[in-house]
């Protein structure tokens, strides 16, 4: 986080949307850590997870892990997914004990603005009308939809998509950490970042095995901060499209 304050917002945020599930850990009375689960579309999201680095190494991570993967089973969800990052060895090892499974390395990036128009690739606002055509192609690339996310982004009004021969063939929540962009192709996710007038957060999070994208960004002098892992457990499908994840997943 770049500043507590934002820390305590993001906190906040999880407490007080509904679809939401929070729990906190306590040691002799004590707040010592948290957890989220984001319960707003099909696959649940985990984080951010908390631990007081005075209890840290005693089991609490592993104890809120649990607490949010039972609520995903009494719930039903096809599955959990996460971003962990890559330089926390302990944190990799928890969660692959854990079972869940690595996919893939994403790379947070950030940089300025491009502020560019692709030719052949118009994006604009998305409105409330678009909700149904961003959830088809979700499923369409990923095999389940992400509508809870996008309809608060629609509400919030970060949303884009992206259209070719007046389809539409590409959106963002938001081009940010907490944001998730979903497209055909990886020009119609290019468009999308391109189009965006800031990289909210740490940044965007883009897939390092996409090499076209990655060279394309680092081209547009957009820089590597962290390198993170995909990691799932439950129904995973392979993406059939570009992709970006939110730090949830």
């Amino acid at each position: 986080m770049p500043s507590p304050e934002v820390g305590v917002a993001l906190i906040e945020a999880g407490l007080t949307h509904p679809a939401f599930y929070s729990v906190v850990a306590e040691l002799g009375g004590r707040v010592v850590g948290s957890n989220f689960l984001d319960e707003r579309s099909p696959v649940a999201g985990v984080g951010p997870i908390t631990i007081d680095p005075a209890v840290q190494n005693r089991g609490v991570g592993r104890r809120l892990m649990r607490d949010v993967m039972d609520r995903a089973d009494e719930r039903g969800a096809p599955g959990i997914r996460l971003l962990q990052s890559g330089y926390h060895t302990r944190s990799f090892s928890l969660y692959a004990s854990l079972g869940f499974a690595f996919r893939e390395t994403v790379a947070c990036m950030q940089g300025p603005a491009i502020l560019r128009a692709i030719s052949g690739f118009p994006v604009r606002e998305a409105t409330g009308a678009d909700l149904v055509a961003c959830n088809e192609l979700c499923r369409r690339v990923h095999g389940v939809d992400r509508g809870g996310e996008v309809a608060d982004a629609l509400e919030q009004g970060t949303a884009r998509v992206v259209e070719r021969a007046g389809r539409l063939t590409g959106y963002a929540t938001d081009l940010a950490f907490f944001a998730h962009a979903v497209a055909e192709t990886t020009a119609d996710l290019q468009a999308l970042i391109a189009s965006a007038p800031a990289f909210g957060g740490p940044g965007i999070l883009v897939p390092a095995r996409n090499t076209l994208l990655l060279q394309w960004c680092l081209a547009n002098s957009l820089r590597v901060v962290q390198l993170l892992s995909l990691m799932s457990i439950g129904l995973y499908n392979e993406p059939a499209g570009a992709y970006l994840p939110s730090i949830l997943y």
